[in-house]
């Protein structure tokens, strides 16, 4: 479940997780799965440390997605879905799974609310 939800997986990816096994527990039924040939092991993505495991089409979507030119596409998801990872794997302030709250992302980069930029816009005019 965690890798299709994902595509690929390590321990901070699951940290808003509830519910879970262990991550030891989950480490020996993901390098089952390795084993068999079902997912990859590896290191797909900079920056975190452990051992990282991802479906095939996974691992293809994102090299494929290295290639791809910025196209200024823009998602929006609720912050209480669970791939509103901001603060844990994409940089920026934690925002809180709560629903009526959203999280933007642009060409995969989060965007930081209206709300905040008229703040930061208005305490830098008066500094």
């Amino acid at each position: 479940m965690l890798l299709k939800r994902y595509g690929i997986v390590f321990r901070d990816v699951i940290a808003r997780e509830a519910n879970l096994a262990t991550w030891r527990e989950l480490l020996m039924a993901f390098r089952r799965l390795e084993d068999r040939g079902e997912i990859r092991g590896g290191r797909f993505v900079d920056g975190f440390l452990g051992e990282q495991f991802a479906l095939p089409v996974a691992v293809e979507s994102v090299r494929a997605m290295r290639k791809l030119p910025a196209s200024g596409e823009s998602i929006t998801l609720s912050a209480a879905d669970p791939l509103n990872l901001v603060g844990i794997l994409v940089p920026g302030d934690r925002v809180p799974a709560i629903s009526g709250k959203t999280v933007t992302f642009k060409d995969g980069v989060a965007e930081i609310p209206a709300a905040v930029e008229l703040t930061r816009t208005d305490v830098a005019a008066i500094g």
